[in-house]
């Protein structure tokens, strides 16, 4: 079996579980623990730098990015990270009506509406920021420059994800 049909299939497992333990409210004192880690972390900067990194994954800048990445890249590439997009963004409003877990009350740095889970922007970020890795993966040839790029998307990731639970 190819290696990205094992990563796609353990993403979508571990996904699976998040979801079933959050259906059944089995991430409660998960999700207080590190709600109580970042709320430690609570400051001017890092309002400021989580605020900053969540756009990352808001809609004017992902629509800017598809149109950069789409000047830069094959055609196959650019049809294949925008049909990605595309799917995650309806997948992700399917699953908000299905799983219908509400937002938190506590501490909010940004008005949000609608659901929590799954966040749409944890969502995006890793469809658009792993499909880059992907064609990363794929196109450049330098191990130096891939292995930063691919470094530096991954952070991403997860500081779009951390952002998330912060703001």
């Amino acid at each position: 079996m190819k290696k990205r049909y094992i990563i796609a299939l353990i993403s979508f497992l571990i996904f699976l579980i998040i979801t079933i333990l959050v259906v059944t409210k089995n991430t409660i004192s998960f999700d207080e623990t590190i709600y109580q880690f970042l709320i430690k972390l609570r400051s001017p900067f890092f309002d400021t730098f989580f605020k900053t990194i969540t756009k990352l994954a808001n809609p004017i800048p992902v629509i800017i990015l598809l149109a950069i990445f789409g000047i830069f890249l094959k055609r196959n590439d650019e049809i294949l990270l925008s049909t990605n997009v595309l799917i995650t963004l309806l997948m992700n409003q399917l699953l908000k009506h299905i799983i219908q877990r509400p937002r938190p009350d506590h501490l909010r740095l940004i008005k949000e509406s609608g659901y929590s889970y799954p966040s749409g922007h944890s969502m995006i970020a890793a469809c658009l920021y792993a499909t880059l890795i992907y064609i990363i993966l794929k196109r450049i040839k330098d191990k130096k420059i891939k292995r930063l790029l691919i470094s530096l998307l991954t952070i991403i990731i997860i500081l779009i994800g951390c952002s998330r639970i912060y703001v």
